[in-house]
């Protein structure tokens, strides 16, 4: 458990990541899906809208700056398919699925099937970073004092393990069980860690919607009825917060490190999942050795603040009040409010005031603008606007705080 409270990062403003990408650099990408342009001419787009929106977000008072994962297709970018032992699949066979994993469940009732995935074929092994060069771009466009408290977003540890059924994750002749999976999972996260720390990296925030899906009772009732399941729902937490916790064990002492939980946040605004905190707030807050919780509380679907109970007093969170999902402004009074309420909840699980409980407190959109490369149902002049009463929040409740 992280021993000292780290500061700046997190800032009193944040954001989740993913910005809206602006259109020609959509049109660019499609041209290129198409043929119809070259790869190069794509890295040139992306040069000119990652430099556009690096100074957006200075404009705007942001600190962990990020290249809104403009060189991404998906939030999570190509860690996976970058490592030995893991391979790209289309067009997969639905039956490797635990079909009621909320983002499967929801393209096959939809009547459509995932078109790609990643799984395990052989030995797993870091061969070279795929985030790094995303990394030093954007370094090299940030003025030298703003470089430690921009931030780079990263996969989910056990993203390809959770979403396949009992004994599909990897291959019985390759690892005889989880526990030597994990382990070689956890090394190329300390590998990749390090190359990034190495190349200045010093904020960092794994993005996971699997942990939110512990939180529900659908997935949860699919888990339990899953005869091949080896584990408990509670069992499975318990080894994913582990797995985390092995990832980030070698990491720096001066490197932050997050983790952002939501819903879902597809094309379209679409969300996969609904549930209280409260199954998973204790194990989470207590036993993941991470510095702050970016979490999604834009809507009931994320229940109340009672769990923040449960956060300790070396410990940040974000709170996700503000939506990226829909273009509808909030009030700011009364985003105020439920800022206050979520810190009273803070100070009474450990006996301290409203004020130094908002210490530990920090405010954000409650998800990506645009997790997925197409974006969620709003413009960038929307974007923007919600970045303003980010700010405008931060600034009301922390004033002369970043």
């Amino acid at each position: 458990m992280a021993s000292t409270l780290r500061r700046n990062p997190p800032f009193r403003a944040e954001h989740v990541g993913s910005l809206k990408r602006p259109d020609d650099l959509l049109m660019k990408r499609k041209k290129l899906e198409n043929g119809k342009t070259k790869q190069e001419e794509l890295i040139k787009s992306e040069d000119t809208a990652i430099q556009d929106i690096v100074e957006e977000q200075i404009k705007l008072g942001f600190h962990a700056i990020s290249d809104g994962e403009y060189r991404r297709h998906m939030f999570w970018g190509t860690f996976f398919p970058s490592l030995n032992g893991f391979k790209e699949i289309f067009k997969p066979e639905l039956d490797i699925f635990r079909s009621y994993m909320p983002d499967i469940a929801a393209f096959t009732e939809a009547g459509h099937k995932p078109g790609e995935s990643v799984i395990c074929d052989g030995k797993i092994s870091h061969k070279g970073s795929s985030y790094v060069d995303q990394w030093n771009f954007l370094k090299s466009i940030v003025p030298k004092d703003k470089v430690a408290a921009c931030k780079l977003t990263l996969a989910a540890p056990e993203w390809y393990h959770m979403r396949y059924r009992e004994g599909q994750a990897y291959p019985k002749d390759v690892y005889k069980n989880d526990e030597e999976y994990f382990g070689d999972i956890a090394k190329a996260y300390q590998t990749e860690l390090q190359i990034l720390y190495d190349n200045g990296l010093r904020n960092v925030q794994i993005d996971d919607p699997n942990l939110a899906y512990f939180c529900s009772e659908k997935m949860l009732a699919g888990w339990a009825a899953d005869t091949l399941n080896t584990r408990t729902s509670d069992q499975m937490l318990d080894t994913y917060i582990a797995l985390y916790n092995a990832c980030i064990s070698r990491r720096p002492s001066d490197m932050h490190v997050g983790v952002h939980l939501c819903r879902g946040n597809f094309v379209n605004s679409r969300h996969f999942s609904e549930g209280s905190y409260d199954r998973v707030a204790q194990k989470l807050f207590q036993e993941m050795n991470v510095d702050t919780y970016y979490l999604e509380y834009d809507t009931d679907r994320a229940g109340g603040f009672e769990p923040l109970k449960a956060l300790p007093k070396d410990k940040n969170v974000i709170l996700g009040v503000i939506t990226s999902k829909f273009p509808k402004m909030e009030d700011p009074g009364e985003m105020k409010e439920r800022v206050y309420k979520a810190a009273d909840f803070v100070a009474e699980g450990n006996g301290e005031s409203r004020e130094e409980a908002l210490k530990r407190l920090g405010v954000s959109p409650q998800c990506g603008f645009a997790s997925h490369f197409e974006g969620n149902s709003v413009t960038t002049e929307d974007m923007i606007a919600k970045l303003k009463l980010v700010r405008k929040l931060a600034d009301e409740i922390w004033p002369g705080e970043p």
